[in-house]
């Protein structure tokens, strides 16, 4: 059985490949749903969106909740992502009692980090985002391009700019 870490950190990485500009936060955390989606998929599992939770819904509500996303593996125990901007403890709730069931429990994190880890056994894949003007965009590691030379390559040189005190008459 797998201990969920390396599951996790492999969801992590397919992440850190997503990006995403000026998004509104329901259009983002569908773009973060998709990118798990195309993850489980790649690993050729059997993906559904929107899949049954054994958590019940909170009264008045019947019935019970639904994960983000859910994956069958062949010879695996089978996944449950959840996938949230927020630190929830309904979420946290939800996907202690699909880890109890015998799930791997996952919980994507996006938004502005850092993410406190939830408590085993429910495992964290995290992808930072920032918030300008109201819309999200992701968070890269890599540095700003260099934009001009290497101040130490190059060589400083005076340049001849005559008298200027003296005032060029025009002609008329």
């Amino acid at each position: 059985m797998d201990d969920g870490t390396s599951t996790a950190q492999s969801l992590e990485q397919w992440l850190a490949a997503l990006h995403f500009t000026d998004l509104p936060e329901a259009a983002a955390t569908a773009r973060v749903v998709d990118a798990v989606v195309a993850w489980g998929e790649s690993q050729g599992w059997r993906v559904y969106r929107r899949a049954p939770s054994v958590f019940p819904l909170p009264a008045p509500l019947k019935g019970h909740s639904v994960l983000d996303v859910a994956c069958a593996r062949p010879g695996g125990q089978p996944i449950a992502v959840e996938v949230d901007r927020l630190d929830r403890q309904r979420t946290v709730d939800k996907l202690l009692a699909e880890a109890a069931a015998g799930r791997l429990a996952i919980w994507v994190r996006w938004g502005t980090g850092p993410f406190r880890p939830p408590p085993l056994p429910v495992h964290l894949a995290g992808r930072e985002a920032s918030r300008s003007r109201g819309l999200w965009h992701t968070v890269t590691d890599r540095p700003a391009p260099q934009h001009s030379a290497d101040p130490g390559t190059v060589e400083a040189a005076e340049l001849p700019l005559g008298n200027v005190t003296e005032v060029k008459q025009q002609p008329s």
